[in-house]
Order: C-alpha cells, then sequence, then structure tokens
C-alpha cells in the first residue's frame, strides 16, 4: 500500500464503532478517531464512515483497523473477502472441554425465530432465514486461572479465523461447549461483577501479508493471569 500500514485503534468493552441510531451522542470509535485525526471526517463510502474497515461488537474490545485513503480501504475490503486476513481473538468461558484445540466448521445463519440470535447448521433441514455463510474457527486452550483460594474457575481461550460472520466467536465456542462466560444469547450464564460489559472477548489483532501492525493487548479490567497469557 503506498500509503503504508492502516491506523490501528484500541476499541473499549462498552463502546459503538458507529453511532447508535436511538442515541447518536453516546461515545463511539468514530467520533474519537476524528477527533484524533481531523482530515477523516471527510467523505467515505457509507457502512464505513472515517474509515473504518471492519466492526466489533459493541462488548467487544480490541483491535479496529482504519483506512488511510479510500483506495486503501478498498484493498483491506477486498483482503476481508478474500479471507486473506487472519484474526485473533481471545475470549474467558467458564467452560470445560476433554481436549485443548479444536477447529469447527459449521456455516452460520440467522436464526428463524429471534433477530437477535445466528444460529449453525446442524443439518440439511436446520431452520434459519436467509441464506448460509461459510464459517471456520479454531480454538485453542491458553490458559486456567491459578488454582489458588479464592480463585475463579475461569478458562482462557484464543479463537483465529480467517472468515468474519456475525456472532461467528460466540456461537462457535457455544457449539463446541466454551460459551462465553457472560454471554446469555448462546447459554453464557452471568458474567462476574467486574466485568464492564456483558462478556469478556477481545480481538488481540489482524495478520496480513502486506502489512504489519501491533497487537492491542488484553484490557486492564481481565483477570492478571489471563493478561500475562495474551499480553507481551
Amino acid at each position: 500500500m503506498d500509503t503504508g500500514s492502516p491506523i490501528v485503534l484500541c476499541k473499549r468493552s462498552g463502546v459503538s464503532c458507529f453511532p447508535f441510531r436511538k442515541d447518536p451522542t453516546r461515545d463511539c470509535m468514530l467520533t474519537e478517531l476524528q477527533i484524533q485525526f481531523p482530515d477523516h471526517q471527510r467523505s467515505w463510502p457509507t457502512g464505513f464512515e472515517g474509515g473504518i474497515a471492519h466492526r466489533l461488537d459493541v462488548p467487544t474490545s480490541g483491535q479496529l483497523l482504519v483506512a488511510r485513503t479510500e483506495a486503501q480501504l478498498e484493498e483491506l475490503r477486498r483482503d476481508f473477502t478474500r479471507k486473506q486476513l487472519l484474526k485473533r481473538y481471545v475470549f474467558l468461558t467458564r467452560k470445560t472441554v476433554p481436549w485443548k484445540t479444536n477447529v469447527v466448521s459449521f456455516p452460520i445463519g440467522h436464526d428463524k425465530k429471534s433477530r437477535r440470535k445466528m444460529i449453525v447448521q446442524r443439518g440439511q433441514n436446520t431452520p434459519h432465514r436467509g441464506k448460509w455463510y461459510a464459517a471456520t474457527t479454531k480454538l485453542t486452550h491458553l490458559a486456567s486461572a491459578p488454582m489458588t483460594k479464592g480463585a475463579s474457575d475461569l478458562q482462557l481461550w484464543q479463537a483465529t479465523m480467517k472468515t468474519g460472520v456475525m456472532h461467528q466467536i460466540r456461537l462457535h465456542a457455544a457449539f463446541a461447549g466454551l460459551a462465553l462466560v457472560g454471554d446469555n444469547l448462546y447459554g453464557g450464564g452471568q458474567s462476574p461483577s467486574y466485568f464492564p460489559s456483558h462478556f469478556a472477548l477481545h480481538h488481540c489483532g489482524i495478520q496480513s501479508e502486506r502489512w504489519a501492525v501491533h497487537d492491542v493487548p488484553v484490557p486492564s479490567w481481565w483477570p492478571k493471569w489471563a493478561q500475562n497469557a495474551v499480553n507481551p
């Protein structure tokens, strides 16, 4: 790319990428971007205002890539579409499974009964709305909470993927028996009181053959043992 690597923003859990329709005055990453980089207030393609090249769910924290030019945005979007970017996430769960790594490759679609949920295609006749989207997620166990008095039962897992379907990690993890703690939509139960949002899902960063950008460290509110296992 002639403009160098994309801009890296650190999105906080609970903050939206773009303004909320019902409350456009709430903090969002677009506003923060345009304050830090005033030239990004110019016109951009609809849905990619400010040059923000992808989205993270409101509860999700982590790396957000911003294109420096429209040409760079087109290249980034093309790389996403062609599945040339490797995305790495980490999450916390209370669930345990008898394996350390697993690859989930079930397609994902919109739930027929709930507009809030996605669903895994379990068979040819799985009820759904619209089309099925190909999705593959590799799950790898990274660490467990220390076995000390009063310690939690949390487990730290990594999810890597090149596809990018709505709720992909949350759904594939739950399907594999690893529902994110606090993710009530997919069976994760209640979150610990120190969580600022529903669940702990963090986007560490994206790997590309075109450019190199730094990973975003796990937030300071995560358990120290989990921070140490992920952050360089």
